[in-house]
């Protein structure tokens, strides 16, 4: 059995790869493991709030990222058949100086990329390739992870950080993710092939919204690339193959001429089948605890699953610098943690419910107080993006 490191993070996603910038400050030695054969990132875009581009900036990371992110001027909501806009919320001036930083996009393979290169500069951290971490357990002083091939390493703590499917969450709650009946469809293609379609507006992010289903655009990598997901309920989610190609066009019947040329350019090769678990009380073993998906997946709504991973990161850092063991500083991080990601998990439920209705009259609801809102109204924002500020003051050296 080999000792690798003072701390093992199970998982090398950019959620392990923030906690690993994040814990290095403290001086503690770091190895990541990461199942696949090299690090990297599928899949295609990712929206990062003003929350996250403040850990990102306390990390030290924030301007690399820049150079790969574009600062839309919009989030857009649109009725998918009639391409009304139902609200807007204006990301410009005013929004940066109220939440202290921009909103931006890009992709995900960009972020990670960068977080990745942030962390080869670290000395004290290693990584190490093909490792399916099975299990771990915890005798005295010494945590053991088993991989795979029954191999042990060994360290002083370890952090799940291994997804929606955890095998690290196994060892605080025998539960399953909760199966959505959604599925989305999403990919990128070069932004010179739609460059040319004037409906297309490339300083937004657009999110086309109908009964249970919606699609989401914006542009990404400096604006070299557009992104675009489609998302529907799945009325066959019962059998394995539920959400299919043939399924998505069905769903998407008499949806707006600027829709269905969207869909035309959507890969129908892969389709992400869409999982959350429920919050729970306790993240924390001994030495052993989680973070980001393995501790609290959520649904896409709200763009907040990234997001709320680099919370975590930052207070398990903070909290691993304040205590003397691990224990202790596990514990006060998930005190504060479980709370808020809780909160975030089931609001964005919530909004999926929201943007999703399919009832006439919750629909004319809805869309009446959306009319209420105006684009520079920040305070229904406030609780997701105003968190971070608020509770994890700035300390200047």
């Amino acid at each position: 059995m080999a000792n690798v490191s003072d701390i093992i993070i199970v998982g090398g996603g950019i959620g392990g790869l923030a906690a690993a910038l994040s814990i290095q400050e403290s001086g503690k030695s770091i190895a990541i493991f990461e199942q696949a054969p090299e690090f990297g990132e599928v899949g295609a875009g990712i929206q990062l709030a003003p929350n996250a581009l403040e850990v990102l900036d306390r990390l030290g990371v924030k301007e690399e990222i820049l150079k790969y992110a574009v600062v839309p001027k919009r989030l857009v909501l649109k009725d998918v058949y009639t391409a009304e806009e139902l609200a807007t919320l204006d990301l410009g001036e005013a929004f940066q100086k109220e939440f202290g930083q921009p909103y931006i996009v890009l992709h995900r393979s960009d972020l990670h990329r960068v977080l990745y290169e942030a962390c080869q500069k670290r000395s004290n951290i290693k990584f190490f390739t093909n490792q399916t971490i099975q299990t771990a357990e915890q005798n005295g002083d010494t945590c053991t992870v088993v991989n795979q091939h029954g191999e042990k390493f060994s360290a002083e703590a370890v952090i799940g950080a291994d997804g929606v499917k955890s095998n690290m969450r196994k060892l605080m709650i025998e539960d399953e993710p909760v199966n959505s009946a959604y599925v989305a469809y999403r990919g990128t293609i070069p932004i010179e092939e739609v460059a040319n379609n004037s409906n297309l507006d490339l300083d937004d992010v657009i999110m086309w919204i109908g009964p249970n289903l919606h699609l989401v655009q914006y542009p990404v990598r400096r604006g070299e690339l557009y992104n675009q997901v489609v998302v529907f309920k799945s009325y066959d989610a019962t059998v394995e193959d539920w959400g299919n190609p043939e399924e998505l066009t069905r769903r998407f019947e008499n949806s707006h001429p600027r829709v269905q040329n969207a869909l035309t350019y959507i890969n129908r090769q892969f389709r992400w089948q869409m999982y959350d678990r429920q919050p729970i009380e306790n993240w924390t073993k001994g030495n052993i605890t989680l973070l980001g998906d393995s501790g609290h997946a959520m649904l896409q709504y709200l763009a907040q699953g990234g997001v709320q991973a680099f919370e975590d990161a930052f207070v398990l850092g903070e909290k691993l610098k304040e205590h003397k063991t691990y224990e202790e500083a596990f514990k006060a991080y998930q005190d504060m943690r479980i709370p808020r990601s809780a909160m975030v998990q089931t609001t964005a439920r919530k909004w999926g419910e929201i943007i999703h209705a399919e009832n006439p009259t919750t629909i004319s609801l809805r869309n009446f107080i959306f009319e209420q809102q105006k684009p520079t109204d920040y305070k229904i924002v406030d609780f997701l993006y105003g968190y971070f500020n608020k509770n994890y003051k700035r300390v200047d050296c």
